[in-house]
């Protein structure tokens, strides 16, 4: 007697279907993190330098020193926090 191959496809298909669906919420979800870091006041790009920081954005409320290796320091803003890599900007991040 012949071995159906039917119960063989219907899990590939199954299979085949989870994973398309995995990969497009994987896909929702990084577009809506996109939006978000959008959203809000205008806050320092990813790499730019303090001086250029300061220059634009002004003096901070607060300046954090460096900590670590490598040195990683912090100005705050009203409104953000500006995280540095010696003087580039690693990350800009809205306050809660």
């Amino acid at each position: 007697m012949p071995i159906s191959h039917k119960p063989l496809l219907i899990a590939a298909l199954c299979a085949g279907l989870a994973l398309s669906a995995v990969s497009r919420a994987d896909v929702l979800l990084l577009e809506g993190l996109e939006a978000a870091a959008q959203a809000g006041p205008e806050r320092p790009r990813r790499g730019m330098s303090m001086d250029a920081v300061a220059s634009r954005f002004g003096e901070p409320m607060a300046r954090v020193p460096a900590v670590g290796q490598p040195p990683i320091s912090r100005w705050e803003y009203a409104e953000f926090i500006v995280y540095f890599e010696h003087n580039l900007v690693l990350h800009a991040a809205l306050k809660r």
